[in-house]
């Protein structure tokens, strides 16, 4: 299944991110690569970028559609953003301008017949970013029992009815194991059916599929860990531009971002700081920035993105 994937936010990331000709860039969620191609254009003629992305798949893509245009300017590494300290350092990235988190999935990995990440396209129940690493989430149904999939659900998926969920899925696995994204999405419809008196926004497996997501690839440990290493990578200057979709990352963020502009972490007990600790960050979005009305017309995926940016002081 093919699909053409329209960046979140385009023009604001641009705006916040303010890559300039000639400068050291970072895009840590590669995707589809359109934020990509629109930093490497505003660089030129001899700005850099280090795309990363555990996906192999969408390094594949990006390095098919970008390379022709964009040559050795473009550095590509299949790696988690937990990694980019050691791999922006390796590559010659030690000191950047910019760096770029954008934690939704790309519509390629949406419309992924292989691996499950949609309940619409469908196919066998993986998620894994990096199949070379993890257990797909087929084998965390099949392993965890009720309380534990309930507490999995609450947790990451924040899904109000995640007992009822977990159970069901406890009862059809003595059947047969869930092995594929329409067994899971058909199985929590049965579930929990349509109220017509509550038009749904969204499908009821949503947040199931975000929690086995967020689980499988150990994401929001993965963003706490990439954050700190964008920040320790900026020159004084430069920009941190990120993408949330749902409110568990977009906490981590605003934490953060709120933290690291504050600088001391004394308690407030204390009359006088003695951490030491110097803000190393100026906020630029307060509050956040959302899509227009216009852009979720012509990109419903983008209707939950949130996006935050600061600016790294000077050490």
């Amino acid at each position: 299944m093919e699909a053409t994937h329209i960046p979140v936010l385009a023009d604001e990331v641009m705006s916040m991110l303010a890559p300039a000709p000639g400068s050291l860039q970072i895009d840590a969620t590669l995707g589809g690569g359109g934020h990509t191609e629109r930093i490497l254009e505003a660089t030129d003629p001899d700005g850099r970028l280090l795309g990363l992305d555990a996906d192999g798949a969408a390094i594949a893509r990006v390095e098919s559609r970008l390379r022709p245009r964009f040559g050795d300017r473009l550095v590509l590494r299949q790696a988690n953003f937990r990694q980019l300290a050691t791999i922006a350092r390796e590559a010659g990235f030690e000191a950047v301008d910019g760096a770029l988190f954008d934690l939704g999935l790309s519509s390629d990995q949406l419309a992924d017949t292989d691996r499950g990440f949609g309940f619409r396209a469908g196919g066998p129940l993986d998620m894994r970013f990096d199949t070379r690493r993890g257990v797909p989430a087929s084998e965390l149904l099949a392993a965890l029992d009720v309380n534990e999939l309930t507490a999995l659900f609450r947790r990451y998926g924040e899904e109000p009815k995640a007992g009822r969920i977990a159970r069901a899925i406890v009862d059809a696995r003595r059947t047969a194991p869930i092995a594929s994204a329409e067994e899971l999405a058909a199985l929590i419809e049965r579930v929990l059916p349509p109220n017509p008196r509550q038009p749904r926004r969204t499908h009821p497996a949503t947040r199931v599929f975000q929690a086995l997501r967020i689980a499988v690839n150990e994401e929001l440990d993965a963003l706490e860990a990439g954050l700190a290493a964008a920040l320790d990578l900026l020159r004084p200057g430069g920009r941190l531009v990120v993408l949330s979709y749902h409110s568990l990352e977009d906490r981590i963020v605003k934490r953060f971002l709120a933290a690291e502009r504050r600088g001391c972490v004394c308690p407030p007990e204390i009359p006088v700081c003695v951490c030491g600790r110097n803000p190393r960050l100026r906020l630029l979005t307060r509050p956040s920035l959302t899509p227009t009305a216009e852009e979720i017309a012509a990109n419903p995926r983008a209707r939950s993105a949130r996006m935050r940016a600061a600016e790294r002081l000077a050490a």
